[in-house]
């Protein structure tokens, strides 16, 4: 009897030890997170879960303050202020970052996936894996992906309903070369701008169109100054949860696990919020006066032939190992 007492007196002293540590290894932080998007926007909607969710794990003691709408600079200021740590985290599209591992451009090649199952299963996988693993000596360390959205096109000349279309057409894109050479494949001029600079542009008629996923197109009213916009869906486009590497290594285990953990949870609600807006949001666009229309599925086939001399350009300049990933990946969530 006396044995068992003190074997559950020393038990209930290790987990009060265990405990103590644990509440000791997680400090008083506050960590800015910016993103480029608009308080309305299931970006910020992920932001805030993810904040709710670290406050609550961490009793309080970490408070993540959001920073929406380019407020901590463009794409490339944010990214740069991450590897510099004077940023703590950011939510970019994944595109910004293949000019740093050129191998994250594979998830922005055209048509190679075709609905949200597959893409959950690409991005979640050993390709997104493999990928993320690349960002840490690049100063960045990534907790997973979330919904953007398929991209879509808007201009202010014509509807998209074939290839043929898109030509001549000054497009923004992101600055980044799958996107250039895409568009220049179907004749477009493609503009790279920072997506801060993208309203005054569309405004001005510094160039006629952009490409975006339709939550994107309604949050930033880019309604008004559009007047088509086309379902092209020619991209699956994912942001990205980015924390400075200058922050992480600072972090406690227990920090970094409390990070992880919330990742993971916000990940699935902002999926959610992204998606569900989604579907409203081509409805809302209409009831503001922007022309919809979708592209008939042998024109889409069309659209696919145009652009296959830009995926295998791509696909043969990268990583062949992350290339071989990339296919393998595809072949098994396309059965």
């Amino acid at each position: 009897m006396k044995t068992s007492i003190f074997r559950l007196a020393l038990v209930g002293a290790l987990c009060s030890a265990a405990m103590t540590a644990t509440a000791q290894d997680i400090q008083e932080r506050t960590i800015r997170f910016g993103h480029l998007n608009n308080t309305d926007h299931p970006v910020s909607a992920g932001v805030q879960k993810f904040a709710e969710l670290v406050s609550a794990k961490s009793g309080g003691k970490m408070k993540v303050k959001e920073f929406p709408a380019s407020q901590l600079g463009n794409e490339m200021q944010q990214q740069s202020g991450l590897q510099g740590g004077v940023q703590e985290m950011s939510a970019p599209a994944s595109t910004s970052l293949a000019g740093i591992v050129k191998e994250f451009g594979l998830i922005d090649l055209p048509f190679s996936v075709t609905d949200f199952g597959q893409a959950d299963a690409l991005l979640d996988g050993p390709l997104g894996k493999a990928l993320i693993a690349k960002l840490p000596e690049k100063g960045l360390v990534a907790l997973g992906f979330w919904d953007l959205g398929f991209r879509n096109v808007t201009n202010s000349k014509h509807p998209i309903t074939k290839p043929e279309d898109l030509a001549g057409l000054k497009i923004r894109v992101i600055p980044n070369p799958v996107f250039l050479d895409t568009f220049k494949a179907f004749k477009a001029n493609p503009v790279p701008m920072p997506f801060a600079e993208l309203y005054g542009a569309l405004e001005s008629k510094a160039v006629d169109g952009q490409e975006n996923p339709y939550s994107v197109i309604l949050s930033n009213k880019f309604y008004e100054v559009q007047k088509y916009v086309s379902a092209t869906n020619h991209v699956y486009a994912a942001n990205i949860v980015l924390v400075s590497k200058k922050l992480w290594d600072k972090l406690s285990p227990a920090e970094q696990r409390i990070m992880n953990e919330a990742a993971d949870e916000a990940r699935g609600y902002q999926r959610k919020v992204s998606r569900d807006a989604a579907q409203k949001a081509v409805a809302e666009l209409q009831a503001k006066g922007i022309q919809y229309n979708t592209i008939e599925p042998g024109e889409k086939v069309r659209m696919q032939q145009v652009v296959k001399p830009v995926i295998e350009h791509f696909t043969g300049s990268y990583d062949p190992a992350i290339v071989k990933l990339y296919n393998d990946e595809l072949a098994r969530i396309r059965k």
